[in-house]
């Protein structure tokens, strides 16, 4: 081979190292952006979070996955706030470990076959609607509360849950819960609305408000998902004015509405709703 070939061939060996180096710094350079982008998402999804759950507030309360228990009006506050700061410790929205980093499907539950703790005997599932089917309504998706068999069974003959019984044309169901509550989330994974519906929609049958109310004052929830259940528990711990409203309304719709089989007309879907502010009540607990 000629030096002159030789010297070709050694050029292009050069050329090729140096295109296969700017390649690689390229790579860097573009991993290095990667990783910068994610930690800013991050951190802007954490402040957001943060500004979500009033920072002044976060301030007192320690982030963490163990969520602590109280029974007094300030500790569900602080439980409430300290379910949303471990949430945005992680950077995880409310529903995250429900949906599994997916996009909800319209209908499905989540989970499939419903958040259950069976020693306190209590049930719930989160899932959304169409926009269609709730106009109007700025929620992304409710969740469903149920009591289970144990806690009603016994009661059900009682002078009050026989009175509801006849309001409701003394319906029978071998159903083994009853529907106690629906709360509305906005995309952000705030509470926005406490809201019944009727029995054809979660097929099974309602209680009567005392029970009702008995039920969701003394509710603990423990079914493996800490923060859903806190919010949930916090919820109704300081709404419980506003839930006595709601039975109320549900009660003078159930009353008002004609017809043989007023349980099963799809006719009567939602049967009371109200708006709740937590901030507002966050912003009274701390004056």
């Amino acid at each position: 081979m000629r030096s002159q070939d030789v010297e070709v061939l050694r050029e292009v060996r050069r050329q090729m190292l140096r295109e296969a180096h700017e390649e690689m710094r390229r790579q860097e350079v573009r991993g290095q952006m990667r990783r910068e982008v994610r930690s800013q998402v991050r951190s802007e999804m954490r402040s957001q979070m943060r500004g979500q759950v009033r920072a002044k507030e976060l301030s007192a309360v320690r982030a963490g996955p163990r969520i602590r228990r109280s029974a007094s009006v300030d500790g569900v506050g602080a439980r409430l706030l300290e379910a949303y700061a471990a949430l945005a410790e992680r950077g995880e929205h409310l529903f995250a470990g429900l949906l599994g980093g997916a996009t909800p499907k319209q209908w499905a539950h989540y989970p499939e076959d419903d958040a259950i703790d069976a020693s306190r005997g209590y049930q719930w599932f989160y899932h959304s609607h169409s926009p269609e089917d709730r106009p109007g309504s700025s929620e992304h998706g409710h969740i469903h509360l149920f009591a289970r068999r144990p806690l009603w069974g016994r009661r059900l003959r009682s002078k009050s849950e026989r009175a509801f019984a006849g309001l409701c044309g003394d319906p029978v169901s071998d159903a083994h819960t009853r529907h106690l509550l629906a709360i509305g989330f906005d995309a952000k994974g705030l509470p926005v609305s406490l809201f019944t519906v009727n029995s054809w929609v979660t097929g099974d049958l309602m209680l009567g408000a005392d029970l009702t109310m008995e039920l969701l004052e003394s509710m603990e929830l423990d079914t493996g998902h800490p923060e859903v259940d806190a919010v949930v528990e916090a919820t109704i711990r300081m709404c419980l004015a506003e839930l006595s409203e709601l039975m109320a309304a549900r009660d003078k719709s159930l009353a008002a509405h004609v017809g043989p089989d007023k349980l099963g007309d799809s006719s009567l879907e939602l049967l009371s709703e109200i708006a709740v502010d937590l901030d507002a009540k966050l912003a009274i607990q701390g004056d």
